[in-house]
């Protein structure tokens, strides 16, 4: 049974960290703006941060204690990825000179080229374990009996804000069309 307020709070939480815009949800704005497999997207973005989340609220103390040197692993690859990606889409940045083409007038890259991409935003980024496994997970057992809701939660929140991102995106194209945004 779902507990009705550690539901709206583990929403709340959810709802709250993922909300700051980072090279995931950059990602997936861009693809909403461009209309490109926004829902291969937002579904592959939404359902990876439930499955992170649900390991978060069900395994985080015996993670941790078990694999003790897989955090730094995992920050230090993360941190160079993203260092890597930041690098090249500032390059791309700054050679550009036309703005973001959501017409139709360049050829939509490959749906696994764009999963490929948007799989490694995910996985590989330090934050969405921080936030997810960790804070979500500890942030859990304040709830001793009612993971589960919290969990739904923030699996909810997840959801919610992905499809509302990709797809709400379109309303946002005015604000994009110029080469300064």
């Amino acid at each position: 049974m779902i507990a009705p307020s550690v539901f709206l709070t583990g929403l709340g939480v959810g709802l709250g960290l993922i909300l700051a815009i980072g090279a995931q949800n950059a990602f997936v704005l861009r693809q909403g703006l461009r209309g490109e497999h926004v829902l291969a997207v937002v579904l592959a973005c939404a359902v990876s941060d439930a499955v992170l989340i649900v390991l978060g609220v069900t395994s985080f103390g015996r993670i941790a204690s078990v694999l003790p040197w897989l955090d730094p692993v995992m920050r230090y690859a993360g941190a160079a990825f993203l260092g890597w990606y930041g690098w090249r889409a500032a390059v791309s940045a700054f050679r550009s000179t036309e703005a973001l083409v959501v017409e139709g007038r360049a050829a939509a890259a490959p749906l696994g080229r764009v999963l490929a991409t948007c799989l490694a935003l995910t996985w590989l980024n330090p934050h969405v374990y921080l936030d997810t496994v960790v804070l979500l997970g500890t942030i859990s057992t304040r709830f001793p009996g009612d993971e589960f809701s919290f969990g739904a939660g923030a699996v909810t929140g997840s959801f919610v804000f992905f499809f509302s991102l990709g797809y709400g995106a379109r309303l946002l194209r005015p604000l994009f069309a110029s080469a300064k945004a």
